[in-house]
């Protein structure tokens, strides 16, 4: 379904899987695509949309209609909800109608604007956003080639030495985060800090050092300087008696920083299966 999302339009689905678990939601809805594109291509919004305020804006009118629950959801998955499905489905069409061969963060855009009657487009329709207007703006501006970059190798790096790491049970695992990065486990359960993070007592890694647990790499998407997002498999063995093999989704974001590439988040959710492993 992917396959012609720039990597700009695929981190958008990635914010928008995590603004769902930050409002405590089962499920991918319109407002939470809408807070992953004002995330991930602010300088489109502006553009496009409005005024540099308007995340802040949308954020205050989407609390008033939908605020958060006090705990983020436990579920096996967090899926698109129909209307998100139709979303992408429309940025696929206005894709094809400006004679593009990618699918941006522009064309979801249009996408949500198109399904008139979500949150989404309502809340944008509040702040002036036209899809005729919208979409008149990106046939006229000067085509550009898009060009999806390997990540930076030195975020590569970075993302390699921390799942060698981890898997070792070895290092300080700690100093692989941001000062204020923060890891979820699949339960919620969440380390804020280096400091906390560090903590042996209640470690959030030891899971993974077992001799039974591997990983696979599944994606990298980058778009240097300014991010790394890495989604890895990991199928931990259980007993000769029960041969089920449970498995976890860890989702890494990295950032350039003074001291290098560094996590500043890393969220854990369960999957069935490595069949189950998918976007959306």
């Amino acid at each position: 379904m992917f396959e012609r999302y720039t990597q700009n339009a695929r981190r958008l689905i990635f914010f928008a899987r995590f603004e769902a678990s930050q409002h405590g939601s089962f499920f991918i809805d319109t407002e939470h695509i809408l807070l992953g594109l004002l995330r991930e291509d602010k300088a489109m919004m502006h553009r496009l949309v409005g005024p540099i305020d308007l995340e802040k804006r949308i954020r205050s009118e989407i609390e008033k209609t939908s605020p958060r629950r006090d705990t983020p959801p436990r579920s096996v998955e967090v899926p698109l909800s129909a209307d998100s499905i139709k979303i992408l489905n429309l940025a696929v069409r206005e894709a094809d109608k400006l004679r593009h061969r990618y699918i941006g963060t522009q064309h979801i855009l249009l996408g949500i604007l198109r399904l008139e009657d979500c949150l989404a487009a309502r809340l944008l329709s509040l702040m002036g956003a036209n899809a005729d207007v919208i979409r008149d703006k990106i046939a006229k501006s000067a085509p550009a080639e898009i060009l999806i970059d390997k990540p930076a190798r030195s975020g590569v790096l970075a993302l390699d030495g921390f799942l060698s790491a981890l898997q070792d049970g070895s290092g300080r695992l700690e100093d692989f985060f941001d000062e204020h990065g923060q890891f979820i486990d699949s339960s919620g359960d969440r380390w804020i800090g280096r400091e906390e993070i560090s903590s042996r007592d209640r470690s959030p890694f030891a899971l993974y050092a077992k001799k039974s647990a591997r990983f696979i790499l599944e994606d990298t998407l980058g778009n240097p300087p300014a991010a790394l997002v890495a989604s890895v498999l990991w199928e931990l063995n259980t007993t000769v008696a029960d041969p089920a093999k449970p498995m976890l989704r860890m989702s890494i974001v990295l950032v350039p920083s003074s001291e290098g590439w560094l996590i500043v988040l890393a969220q854990v959710t369960p999957v069935l299966s490595a069949e189950t492993f998918r976007y959306g």
